[in-house]
């Protein structure tokens, strides 16, 4: 088989560990020297394909390459940009057929959750139908731990990890105060619409009256009335409350609480800040000094306290991506399968782009418990082993040290897209 060049690229919201599969690409595409020519990297995801705005791995050193696996957030620029359908907008998707012609490209990488995993699908149906050989591999990665199929996503298990330990921090914090200060905790955390990262949280709670001693779910309508006695209850017995919140709660209409207006680039509602509104919501019941946070970017950016099993799943699916290339695949996505039996195991199987494109999968009934307002046995079982092991990177005079890449872009060859 004739040698050609592969394109990667990240997308959507990053994470602790999104590098990681990079890494796993680039180290697993330059074993294959007599099969793959360049391996490009988009410059800020699909965008740096559209402006033909590549970026050559080949000028980046092996132990550049390397420090990626311990570097956090998107190390070639990621984007939110979805490629509507081919009839609807032509024009891209002819340019970036164009693009990849150009440069040789027979090999398309794309790294993000389910939107990314759509575009991948897209382009591989495109290039069926328009007889243009490309292979296109999708490369899993969500904080939201939302993608079907797959066990779990890479990037989920680095901030369940940081939430839990997190709101345990925090909730030692508040049991030290509550006596004459504050008396709730409100910790706000990712989460659309599935509620994964604020189940994480609940790992933090290992015995009776240990925080968090509530958390609100997406999948749980929110019962005012119900939530401020619980509250209570919790102040009254344990002295303080610790609450986990995810940004999607919504209420008995169907809305979410921090529903700010507005959309991002993938149409999807912009969501404002639910922890200062449910933290006034106690005090102006219950009269309670509170404080409140959101995580943010914090809990994805979290590189120095990744889990280690995170770390090795994230780096596994890069490398595997780029294996189901060179075996001829297209239009699958490498996906985690968790082993059978009481010790955790785990082991990459395949799943097509179209069983994952646009679909969430959202945290099951049992996992959360009767009352709403925890986690189940089940569910600890299938979180705890996702935040297991530490990885921690590199560090220099009290910092970690991460990638710094050149970002050098190969030369371009055609007329300037816009």
């Amino acid at each position: 088989m004739s040698k050609a060049n592969l394109f990667y690229a990240q997308s959507g919201g990053v994470t602790a560990v999104i590098n990681a599969s990079a890494c796993g690409v680039i180290e697993t595409a330059r074993q294959y020297p007599d099969r793959i020519g360049t391996v490009y990297a988009g410059l800020n995801g699909i965008v740096g394909a559209l402006r033909e705005e590549l970026i050559d791995t080949g000028k980046e050193s092996a132990e550049a390459i390397a420090a990626l696996r311990h570097t956090p957030a998107g190390a070639f620029g990621s984007c939110r940009y979805k490629l509507k359908s081919y009839s609807e907008n032509t024009r891209e998707y002819d340019r970036l057929l164009e693009v990849f012609r150009a440069h040789d490209i027979r090999y398309f990488l794309y790294n993000g959750g389910g939107d990314s995993q759509d575009t991948a699908n897209k382009i591989a149906q495109l290039s069926i139908e328009r007889e243009f050989p490309i292979t296109c591999i999708g490369v899993p990665k969500t904080v939201d731990n939302d993608l079907p199929v797959t066990d779990n996503c890479p990037g989920f298990g680095s901030v369940a990890k940081y939430v839990a330990v997190s709101i345990r921090e925090a909730g030692l914090d508040v049991a030290s105060m509550c006596e004459s200060s504050t008396k709730v905790f409100v910790m706000e955390v990712m989460g659309r619409h599935a509620g994964w990262i604020a189940g994480a949280a609940g790992l933090a709670s290992e015995n009776e009256g240990e925080p968090p001693h509530v958390i609100l779910f997406p999948e749980v309508t929110f019962d005012r009335e119900k939530f401020l006695a619980r509250v209570k209850d919790c102040v009254n017995e344990y002295g303080y409350c610790a609450i986990v919140v995810s940004e999607g709660v919504k209420g008995p209409d169907g809305r979410f609480l921090s529903e700010a207006g507005g959309t991002d680039a993938f149409g999807h509602a912009q969501l404002g800040g639910v922890a200062p509104m449910i933290a006034d919501m106690v005090k102006q019941e219950h009269g309670y000094k509170y404080h409140w946070a959101v995580a943010d970017y914090l809990q994805r950016a979290a590189r120095h306290i990744a889990s280690k099993t995170d770390v090795e799943q994230a780096y596994a699916v890069g490398r595997a991506a780029v294996e189901f290339a060179m075996a001829g695949k297209n239009a699958v996505m490498p996906a985690i399968v968790r082993g059978e039996g009481g010790e955790y195991s785990w082991s990459i199987g395949e799943a097509a782009l179209a069983d994952v494109a646009n679909v969430e999968k959202k945290m099951p009934p049992s996992y959360i418990t009767d009352d709403g307002f925890h986690i189940t046995d089940d569910a600890r079982a299938y979180f705890a082993p996702l935040i297991r092991g530490e990885d921690y990177p590199p560090y220099k005079d009290g910092m970690p040290r991460y990638a710094r890449l050149d970002r050098v872009l190969a030369e371009k060859k055609l007329e300037t897209w816009g």
